[in-house]
């Protein structure tokens, strides 16, 4: 059994907090280096292009890796990573190429192993909730940024929806814009890109 806290444990706590600055603080806050959060959207919206984006923003301050289930190393996503500018965090970046999750959690055991993974996708892992949750449990110092297809505006799937709500950070992606709901403030809309945004939303104006 666990020691039970007292209150000067809790007033001396001290997490590990990102100094997310400008747009990034705008939407996300400054968040905790651990838990979870999820991403989810509609193919075609943006959403690999916003994970890699996150992976590279989170690069900035802490090894970060991106693990893809649903892709794996291929044409789409070289030309994904060499577009979002991944050379610039090359020394704190790694690539795992459809790595299982047992895997996964052996490395995340090791030193100096990455302090945020990046999971795309969900539903290619074979993760079920209590799975996710024992994952989770085991690397409480680590974040874990899970990526989901969507079923309309909604995560797909029960794992994705559980995952939902216990997520720290949720982030709906569509039309090249994340919406974001974060315990860490922010809120703000984070436009992943430009052109496509503009294009998506004007269309979406006029019907």
């Amino acid at each position: 059994m666990k020691r039970a806290l007292n209150i000067n444990d809790i007033v001396n706590y001290s997490p590990e907090v990102l100094e997310f600055e400008n747009q990034w603080l705008a939407s996300f806050g400054k968040p905790e280096l651990t838990g979870s959060w999820i991403v989810w959207g509609n193919s075609g919206n943006g959403k690999t292009r916003f994970a890699l984006q996150l992976a590279k923003y989170f690069a900035k301050f802490v090894k970060t890796a991106y693990d893809s289930f649903e892709e794996g190393l291929s044409l789409s996503m070289q030309q994904a990573i060499i577009s979002v500018g991944m050379s610039d965090v090359s020394r704190k970046f790694i690539f795992l190429d459809k790595e299982p999750i047992e895997d996964l959690s052996n490395r995340l055991k090791k030193a100096r192993s990455p302090k945020v993974v990046v999971v795309d996708s969900l539903q290619y892992t074979g993760l079920n909730y209590e799975a996710y949750k024992q994952l989770v449990q085991k690397h409480r110092n680590k974040l874990f940024i899970f990526v989901s297809h969507a079923d309309g505006k909604e995560p797909k799937g029960n794992t994705a929806k559980s995952i939902r709500y216990d997520a720290s950070v949720k982030v709906r992606i569509e039309g090249y814009r994340a919406f974001p709901m974060s315990r860490y403030g922010g809120g703000e809309p984070f436009t992943v890109w430009e052109k496509g945004a503009s294009d998506y939303w004007l269309e979406s104006d006029k019907l």
